[in-house]
């Protein structure tokens, strides 16, 4: 028996003006590659000429009274480092080490990018955007540190960093602008990052009105990129551009929240930024949280192993909700059981215990709830599909009825792949004649 059908779903778009990959040739091509080596050999001469200046910084202790920049030690903070056997030689080192180290993480990945794909104008744009932004990262480069000559270089680079990842966020993943009016769009955020980077200190700048119209055209502007990307895959994409989309939003998505996450757990357990041991996790913590974002950039734009976004994305929900459902019954469960057990010595004991007992129960009843409710809530048509097979292997166990077989196999097909018809063909025992077609 075989079965063959055709869709009648479109599942990839023909490449046209809004969805073709924009390529750079000729002239043009050799030109932009001209302008990202000289802007990337500007990046990294500013980079590491700075880091003397940065290192010294961080060395410095600075007396009470004084007000201290952010990472800079107090003597308060030197006693700590020093009262957990380390120096100040190694706080500075360790501080500079790990800005070294996510620097270039972000410029491999985009000297990769530029290598396998540099003829691709998404791609270029990418490229730079990655080894341009985290120059002028907050933190990266403490302006402070370095003399006033360097400041003009800096914060230009800080500017065409943020600049290309608008101009990327807003083309990707065609390197077109979809729709055509989205350039308009890159003048608010000229503006947004002329006004944070080149006057943030500009008695004008600090003024309260000025910030809250710097917020609602910050918080405008970054609506308009997701309503932009939003546009882009529910009416432009195609399935490998959806694919595409869907990592760098995972990326970016979680780099944001764990960022967020970071500093409201620095903020409750540590004495940021006057500790220099909550310094030194934190800024950790948040590299490794921002390394998601060039990370699924590059795995976008190289286009290696898509498919597996969806796994990833479903096993992200599962288990962070798992996680924090659990965490919530945990903390409730212990509270309970203490007001219940005060009385008792051991009370705290038996808590602790009976409560990790609880969540040993409930994990994998827990993990199939939420994971059926993911799958019912944001995968509809894969659960109805799993749940229609599931049915119709039943269904082969109990059916001797090859016509009423036949119907149901058909059925299977017309509600799990939706195809625009159905040929069954059933092979004759007599190898001599020809097999039956039924066409549905």
């Amino acid at each position: 028996m075989s079965l063959q059908h055709t869709s009648s779903r479109q599942t990839a778009r023909s490449p046209g003006p809004s969805t073709a990959t924009v390529r750079l040739q000729g002239s043009i091509l050799m030109l932009a590659r001209g302008g990202w080596i000289v802007g990337v050999v500007a990046v990294l001469v500013i980079f590491f000429a700075t880091l003397p200046a940065n290192f010294a910084y961080l060395h410095t202790v600075r007396a009470n009274g004084i007000i201290l920049g952010y990472g800079q030690l107090a003597p308060e903070g030197l006693r700590r480092l020093q009262a957990l056997g380390l120096s100040a030689d190694f706080y500075a080192i360790y501080i500079t080490a790990s800005r070294v180290i996510f620097v270039m993480i972000w410029f491999v990945v985009g000297v990769f990018i530029f290598w396998r794909k540099s003829d691709e104008r998404v791609a270029l744009l990418a490229s730079f955007a990655l080894v341009a932004f985290p120059i002028g990262f907050s933190g990266t480069i403490t302006l402070a540190a370095l003399p006033p000559a360097w400041w003009l270089p800096l914060l230009s680079m800080q500017f065409l960093g943020g600049m290309g990842f608008s101009v990327f966020l807003y083309t990707f993943p065609s390197g077109q602008f979809v729709p055509r009016w989205t350039p308009w769009l890159l003048i608010g955020w000229a503006i947004e990052e002329s006004g944070v980077t080149f006057f943030s200190t500009a008695p004008f700048f600090n003024s309260s009105l000025r910030s809250l119209i710097d917020g609602f055209l910050f918080i405008g502007l970054l609506a308009s990129i997701i309503a932009v990307q939003v546009y882009r895959y529910r009416r432009v994409s195609t399935q490998t551009q959806r694919q595409q989309t869907k990592w760098v939003v995972f990326g970016v998505v979680v780099g944001i929240l764990g960022f967020i996450a970071t500093l409201i757990v620095g903020a409750q357990f540590f004495d940021a930024p006057s500790d220099p041991l909550s310094v030194m996790v934190g800024n950790t913590f948040l590299d490794l949280f921002l390394l998601f974002v060039p990370l699924s950039i590059g795995i976008a734009i190289l286009r290696s192993r898509l498919w597996e976004i969806d796994v990833i994305i479903n096993r992200s929900l599962v288990y962070g909700s798992l996680t924090i459902a659990l965490a919530l019954i945990y903390v409730c469960s212990v509270i309970a059981l203490q007001a219940l057990l005060g009385s008792f010595t051991q009370g705290n004991q038996f808590a602790i215990v009976g409560s990790t007992l609880l969540i040993y129960v409930l994990f994998q009843p827990l993990r199939r709830r939420v994971q059926a409710i993911i799958d019912r809530r944001f995968y509809r048509r894969k659960y109805d599909a799993a749940r229609t097979l599931q049915a119709f292997s039943a269904t082969l166990r109990s059916e001797v009825d090859l016509n009423q077989l036949s119907e149901q196999l058909v059925a299977v097909v017309e509600e799990t792949m939706q195809p625009a018809h159905v040929s069954l063909w059933l092979r004759s025992i007599d190898q001599e004649r020809k097999p039956d077609m039924k066409v549905y």
